[in-house]
């Protein structure tokens, strides 16, 4: 198993601890909202639904970035994450401008933040533990 450098590690975490703070604001912001109706009809509403989309982005790249900058050997410890949809999400929303499927976001953030959350929170708890690396 190839280690990496200690400050590789370190930035991991910070991007980590980004993440899960973008975790906490998601779940914070869309509290309000009992669906994604209640989003589309009001301004306030259509701001949080465009700065869940940012966000949901900035996951999706933190983790593509992680995975490359521990050579792939963090995220696999936590398989019941679909990864590849994680970051595939960040893709969809960079890329699809205007064609963003609004209740999919909406599911994403209702549905699919607790566990990521977790695996972000046993990533922090575990890194120096599971990531080979040198001093």
């Amino acid at each position: 198993m190839a280690s990496i450098s200690l400050q590789q590690l370190r930035i991991v975490e910070d991007t980590l601890k980004q993440i899960r703070e973008s975790i906490h604001n998601l779940e914070l912001w869309n509290a309000p909202f009992g669906d994604v109706n209640d989003m589309l009809t009001s301004p306030e509403g259509a701001k949080t639904l465009a700065a869940d989309c940012m966000l949901i982005e900035a996951i999706g790249e933190g983790f593509k970035r992680i995975d490359e900058r521990t050579q792939g050997q963090l995220l696999t410890v936590r398989p019941e994450i679909p990864w590849k949809a994680v970051k595939g999400m960040r893709d969809h929303i960079a890329h699809g401008y205007f064609d963003i499927n609004n209740n999919m976001v909406w599911d994403v953030v209702k549905n699919d933040l607790t566990p990521l959350r977790d695996a972000v929170d046993y990533f922090l708890e575990h890194l120096y533990e599971i990531v080979p690396f040198e001093e």
